[in-house]
């Protein structure tokens, strides 16, 4: 494995231009397809909704809000909603007691499939919303992934290409089996950062840093983390001068470049992913350079608020080389295979 990623790429398959018109159709169908449709999104609002009254049966003055997917916009169909619930005043309580109380309340008040999971690493109640069949995962007073939430949901609105791109990628990690956390690959989230990096250095870029853009427009810290960047998307060319319209580049071209990168060009042995600025930093910066204790840092993505954080740490010494040849063999097979779309997405059917 080692040789065959030190290894240059190899040569773009002459008829790459000749297919890219036919390689963007059936990717921007299977786009539309993996979107949720307007319906699903309804009742992911009223999921909301119905969570958030029956919360303030038990907390009146508390607050639900919504995160991740469903609110970034990256949301495949049939995903579930992620909920935090804002507790103010806990009266000494842990949040893991927080959510056995809340998985107690929601049971007596005849939820069904409710799971409380206090131990995990963020304590989750797990359940059903009885009237419309959403699963949703309800934390506590995990403030920091709605800023995460806001930034992702800022970048996607800059230009459609990043959503597309997002749903391709993440719809092939989960044909490849390469998008579970507890198996040592990535997660959701780290897919969309790493989209979010590659179309940062495309030339022209198609995102830009806003992170790094002056005036820091949103600019707030939660548990000592400073979350700010510049947030008027509305105005972001006529303030700043970014137009991502400037790169003229197909989704074919982006889910080409996409793989070709984490094939060939990133440098997985010293580089560390930082879309907070805009590019590259190094992992002996990081001081990301060895293990320690279960994080292990062979790709290295940095969370773009809680810099200390790598999202890729979960993964190990058998999982980076999996990783790693699902990248070459997608990045092969966009350059050599006439008929690419089917085999790209083809579903993996186990590891030896």
């Amino acid at each position: 494995v080692d040789s065959c990623h030190r290894s240059k790429p190899p040569p773009a398959h002459q008829g790459l231009a000749a297919r890219e018109n036919m390689l963007s159709k059936q990717l921007l169908d299977l786009w539309s397809a993996l979107k949720p449709s307007l319906e699903a999104d309804h009742l992911l609002v009223q999921c909301t909704k119905n969570m958030r009254a029956l919360v303030r049966g038990k907390w009146p003055h508390a607050s639900l809000y919504p995160f991740g997917s469903c609110v970034s916009k990256f949301a495949m169909r049939g995903s579930d909603v992620d909920l935090c619930l804002v507790v103010e005043t806990m009266d000494g309580m842990e949040k893991a007691d927080i959510v056995n109380l809340l998985a107690e309340y929601l049971v007596a008040k005849g939820m069904r499939q409710v799971i409380a999971l206090p131990r995990a690493r963020v304590p989750i109640v797990k359940l059903v919303d009885e009237q419309t069949r959403v699963s949703c995962d309800i934390c506590v007073n995990n403030i920091l992934p709605l800023a995460n939430t806001k930034l992702m949901k800022d970048y996607s609105s800059i230009d459609p290409r990043l959503g597309q791109l997002v749903y391709l990628v993440k719809h092939w990690a989960r044909q490849r089996d390469v998008n579970n956390t507890y198996r040592g690959t990535l997660s959701s989230y780290a897919y969309v950062i790493m989209c979010i990096h590659v179309l940062q250095m495309r030339t022209p870029p198609i995102l830009p840093c806003l992170q790094r853009m002056t005036p820091h427009t949103y600019d707030i810290t939660i548990d000592g983390k400073e979350c700010a960047y510049y947030d008027r998307m509305d105005k972001l060319t006529l303030e700043t001068g970014f137009d991502s319209s400037m790169n003229k580049e197909s989704i074919a071209q982006l889910v080409y470049a996409f793989f070709d990168y984490w094939a060939w060009r990133h440098n997985y042995s010293n580089d560390v992913v930082s879309i907070r600025l805009g590019g590259l930093t190094s992992k002996q910066q990081k001081k990301w350079t060895r293990r320690v204790g279960n994080d292990r840092h062979l790709i290295c993505i940095e969370d773009p608020f809680e810099v200390s954080h790598d999202l890729g740490r979960v993964v190990d010494h058998r999982s980076i080389g999996v990783l790693r040849n699902e990248f070459i063999r997608a990045s092969k097979v966009l350059r050599e295979h006439q008929d690419s779309f089917d085999i790209l997405f083809a579903k993996y059917e186990g590891r030896q």
